[in-house]
């Protein structure tokens, strides 16, 4: 089995992590504080230029205590103000988002800072000595203290602007949008036209024999599938594997994640098992509805009658038309993977540009039906999205999406909110309409 999905699960969960960063920092700050104070004690002839500070070793035991004591309040207030920052973000935006509140490395940097510079400050007054027949202050190594201190008070203002700024809806968005956009280059790298296989070109190609069902052996959210392992062991035992189950998938144990043909093969349940990683939450390693559902979360949160605020909603949309853009013109890969001898090995079930465009567009629908400036604005991101279709079947989609936010004319009071909405959908059909006829000529370029 290969380690590269399960490096990038791990260092996905690295990256969630408070704790992380901070630790690298505090680790890099002891190794600095025994180079220091190494230097210092060969070179201290030399380091006597640097006693600006402190030139006893009671007044260098001083400052460096003042500056422990100062970096450990301030690695406390950080602490404060991001545990206020979580809390009001997952009130206002959803328990969904705490996860780019914790990933966020500038916050994972500001509060080890703070204790990095604690850390070295404590071990290098442990280093002053002060007695009757010796004493000894390193002069670089209470330099490099009284720079880390300066430093820190960097650190604090940009914290201050960082948590503001992190705050800002728009901010927000724009940072769940870059994800959304981040997972498309990754599961879809290619763009149509370079000459790839979709999946619509490609049959499954089951056996007809029975096949034999491999059941989950945990609970959990599935998070990542390392294919190139379930192909090694395809290859090796002469298998053909077809997974029922895709990252973002809830598993139970006894529930089925594969079929393997032909079977029953001892082992296989077993190693089949050990390519998928499962764990407590969805993450965004191979999930591409999950960034697309934290969007719609803020969306839909806005449209609550608690909050009613449909400018975030619209920003959500805006957004989440410009990553189906995108999508709308990726190569949809095939599920059927194959062996260098051409022989079927692997079936995937693949994302697709329908599922996609449900996720985005259904539960705001349904939630901002009484919104006019809502639904208006979902019309016009579907005619946007319209004219970058390429396929049939993602022309087919949207033409379905625009007519359901068609039938939501109803729950509309206002007369000239009815003719707007109208001439949004009269808009966006004739689009459609125009990108079928091109489609039906030829893919457009």
């Amino acid at each position: 089995m290969t380690v590269r999905t399960r490096l990038l699960a791990f260092w996905d969960r690295l990256r969630s992590s408070y704790w992380f960063v901070p630790a690298l920092l505090v680790v890099s700050s002891a190794l600095l504080a025994l180079l220091a104070t190494s230097i210092d004690h060969r070179f201290g002839d030399e380091m006597e230029s640097l006693r600006l500070f402190a030139g006893t070793p009671e007044g260098a035991r001083a400052m460096l205590s003042t500056l422990a004591g100062a970096q450990i309040n301030l690695a406390g207030l950080t602490f404060s103000i991001t545990i206020v920052a979580l809390t009001v973000a997952s009130q206002q935006y959803g328990p969904r988002l705490l996860r780019n509140f914790m990933r966020d490395v500038g916050n994972q940097v500001v509060l080890g800072t703070f204790v990095a510079t604690f850390v070295y400050c404590v071990l290098v007054q442990g280093q002053v000595r002060n007695g009757e027949d010796a004493s000894w202050v390193p002069a670089l190594s209470l330099a490099i203290a009284v720079a880390l201190a300066l430093a820190s008070l960097g650190v604090l203002i940009y914290f201050i602007h960082h948590v503001s700024s992190s705050m800002q809806v728009s901010t927000l968005i724009a940072a769940v949008g870059g994800e959304v956009d981040l997972a498309i280059g990754t599961l879809f790298p290619e763009e149509i036209g370079s000459g790839s296989r979709g999946a619509e070109q490609e049959d499954d190609p089951l056996p007809d024999e029975d096949a034999d069902r491999v059941q989950a052996c945990e609970i959990g959210y599935l998070q990542a599938i390392d294919l190139d392992g379930l192909m090694t062991l395809a290859r090796d035992r002469d298998l053909l594997i077809r997974l029922e189950c895709r990252p973002g998938d809830r598993v139970v144990p006894g529930s089925a994640v594969a079929s393997v043909w032909p079977g029953p093969a001892d082992g296989v349940a077993d190693a089949v098992n050990r390519a998928l990683i499962v764990g407590a939450q969805r993450t965004s390693v191979q999930d591409l509805e999950f960034s697309i559902d934290q969007l719609v979360e803020i969306a839909v949160r806005a449209l609550s009658p608690g909050t009613n605020d449909p400018f975030t909603a619209i920003t959500c949309i805006d957004r989440l038309a410009a990553s189906l853009c995108q999508l709308a013109s990726r190569v949809i890969p095939s599920p059927v993977r194959r062996d260098p001898d051409g022989r079927a090995r692997v079936i995937a079930r693949p994302w697709s540009f329908s599922g996609a465009l449900d996720s985005a567009f259904d539960q705001i629908r349904q939630y901002g039906r009484s919104a006019p400036a809502v639904t208006i604005r979902l019309l016009e991101a579907l005619d946007l999205i319209a004219g970058h279709l390429r396929r049939d079947d993602d022309l087919a989609a949207v033409r379905r999406q625009v007519e359901m936010v068609g039938r939501g004319e109803s729950a509309i009071e206002e007369e000239l909110d009815r003719v707007a909405l109208r001439q949004r959908l009269d808009r966006a059909r004739k689009t459609l309409d125009a990108r079928g006829t091109m489609l039906a000529r030829g893919r457009p370029t």
